[in-house]
């Protein structure tokens, strides 16, 4: 049994908080947050004891593991001294939004050991990962072309937007850290365009809403990633991947499998909402993945450095966006 202490209790600390409390092999045991009631409900919910401050909650004996998912800017403090207290660490994505920063944290604590992953949660979506698997064996041979479609089914509030660091390295750099997963190879340049299409409220905040990304990887292969941050029949997420034997694809999944059939024509169910509804699955085994590293004393499966080539792959399309020009990836500042 893992005692965690759970650090930010908003909208993706509740969920991870709901499937701790029901692991046979984890324990919730403290919850901070700064916003003191959202700390309150979740204790209430799960039997967690409250923290009245971050060090509370670390010197708990009790406590053997952080789950971080507050806003990004405490990501690199909470991750610091959480490792410098002998924890485990969970840390929602991404670690922050400077490279500089996420650098001069693994300098600090990378001699500790302590295990960190980082939840990038698509990797363990069971279709996602089977994608993953039938490449592995060879399925379709090669991998020449990859596509991701994302697309959210709302633009999220301006307060968010204004903190989120932008559409790559808020939404796209899930797709980056996809795309590097699933084609087992390291990109080696990206292509990127985009518009305001949605909201001109984003031109006030120099970002868009509407982005096409082209990755070349070291192998010649070619990915295609588009997002909205608007889709008005539901969270769209599907892959295609088209090799020289074959091709692989996941569709969306349903609410439920029902069709209805009238004079009117064929109605079916709305697909999932947002990511909560969609990647259940893959947040549940996100969690049994991170107790499964502790527990074999191995490296977890999302690891810091996968974490700083996503943050680096969004630096690179923000330049191409702005340069309209391709961007390889050893031109960012920091990447090694």
């Amino acid at each position: 049994m893992l005692g965690f202490a759970l650090f930010g209790c908003g909208r993706i600390g509740r969920m991870h908080a709901g499937y701790v409390k029901a692991h046979p092999r984890a324990e919730l045991v403290r919850v901070f947050d700064v916003h003191r009631p959202a700390a309150e409900a979740v204790a209430a919910e799960t039997g967690a004891k409250l923290a009245a401050t971050v060090e509370e909650a670390l010197a708990d004996p009790a406590v053997s593991a952080v789950l971080i998912a507050s806003s990004t800017d405490t990501h690199v403090d909470l991750i610091t001294r959480g490792a410098e207290a002998g924890k485990a660490i969970f840390c929602e994505k991404p670690i922050d939004l400077d490279i500089a920063k996420v650098d001069a944290c693994w300098r600090r604590i990378g001699h500790l050991g302590v295990p960190i992953q980082i939840g990038f949660n698509r990797r363990f979506d069971p279709n996602f990962a089977k994608v993953r698997e039938l490449i592995v064996k060879g399925a379709i041979g090669k991998p020449h072309l990859l596509r991701i479609t994302s697309r959210d089914p709302a633009l999220p509030p301006l307060a968010y937007l204004r903190q989120s660091g932008g559409i790559f390295i808020d939404m796209t750099i899930h797709d980056f850290d996809l795309a590097r997963f699933l084609m087992g190879e390291e990109v080696v340049e990206i292509y990127a365009t985009g518009s305001i299409l949605i909201d001109p409220v984003l031109t006030e905040l120099g970002d868009i809403d509407t982005a096409v990304t082209v990755l070349h990887f070291a192998s010649g292969a070619i990915g295609v990633i588009d997002n909205s941050r608007r889709a008005v029949y539901g969270y769209d997420q599907r892959i295609e991947v088209f090799g020289e034997r074959g091709m692989i694809s996941v569709g969306n999944p349903a609410a439920d499998t029902s069709l209805l059939l009238t004079e009117k024509g064929l109605e079916g169910p709305t697909l999932p909402y947002f990511f909560i509804e969609r990647y259940t699955d893959s947040y549940i085994k996100e969690l049994e993945a991170f107790l499964d590293a502790i527990r074999e004393n191995r490296e977890p499966p999302v690891t810091g450095k996968d974490a700083r080539i996503s943050v680096v792959m969004a630096y690179a399309a923000n330049r191409s966006l702005k340069e309209k020009t391709p961007v390889r990836l050893k031109e960012i500042e920091s990447f090694p």
